[in-house]
């Protein structure tokens, strides 16, 4: 009882892990207020509630997004033009995901302010333009993951033929830890495109889907994607403590 109080307690003391914590919130609530108030034609209080309360907890995480472009702008210094990858196709893809998301704060900041009214400016266009920056890195974020998955795929084949002709034990071990990076990249993929089909419902009525999906349907793909990002917080945290 009291090292999962204590998790918790880590869990919630950092940034990352916080966000994590808000945003499963924030889909799990629109997914049951969604949930009730289709059942009882919107007339369910609790359900109003909980959509209302998904919103606020939506609005609170733009707000803690105000001061993530000095992050995200180190993160894409470290990277650079992705000189340690070998992979061309992957750096390019990398590097035009960091270009999207850095681009992503400052939109995001202009309708945020707008809809403050702090700037006079309309904000129906920047959340538009950010949405598209967010779909864009998904898109490009889930054909990188196909593109590793691959790699990898090619990878394990070969050590699975050295085990078989040298036998030995090294190159399982190997296969192992690739098969691990495989199912990373999968759930990446899943989690990708559950929020991607989100982004495109945020776009304007018109484009695919957009303003297609119920408040349950937006929920449940947010809470998929989100409990994946806790699945893979958590066994990573698990991994570097051992």
């Amino acid at each position: 009882m009291q090292d999962s109080l204590e998790s918790v307690v880590n869990l919630l003391e950092s940034y990352r892990g916080r966000d994590k914590v808000i945003r499963t919130l924030c889909y799990g609530s629109q997914l049951v207020g969604g949930v009730l108030s289709r059942k009882t034609g919107d007339s369910s209080q609790l359900g109003k509630r909980l959509l209302l309360f998904s919103a606020q907890l939506s609005h609170c995480r733009t707000v803690l997004r105000l001061f993530d472009d000095l992050s995200m702008a180190a993160y894409s210094q470290s990277y650079g033009l992705g000189a340690t990858e070998q992979d061309k196709v992957l750096r390019w893809m990398s590097i035009l995901i960091n270009i999207a998301d850095q681009l992503y704060y400052p939109c995001e900041h202009i309708a945020w302010a707008a809809d403050a009214e702090l700037i006079k400016v309309k904000s129906d266009k920047w959340w538009t333009l950010c949405t598209g920056l967010w779909g864009l890195s998904l898109l490009l974020g889930t054909l990188r993951s196909l593109r590793i998955i691959l790699t990898l795929r090619r990878k394990a084949q070969k050590c699975r033929r050295a085990a078989q002709d040298d036998g030995r034990e090294g190159a399982v071990t190997v296969t192992v830890d690739i098969q691990r990076q495989i199912c990373r990249e999968f759930l990446n993929v899943l989690s990708s495109l559950a929020d991607l089909s989100n982004a495109i419902h945020w776009m304007p009525p018109g484009f695919l889907w957009g303003g297609w999906f119920p408040h349950w349907l937006v929920g449940l793909m947010g809470t998929f994607s989100s409990l994946i990002g806790m699945l893979q917080m958590c066994s990573s945290d698990q991994t570097a403590s051992v």
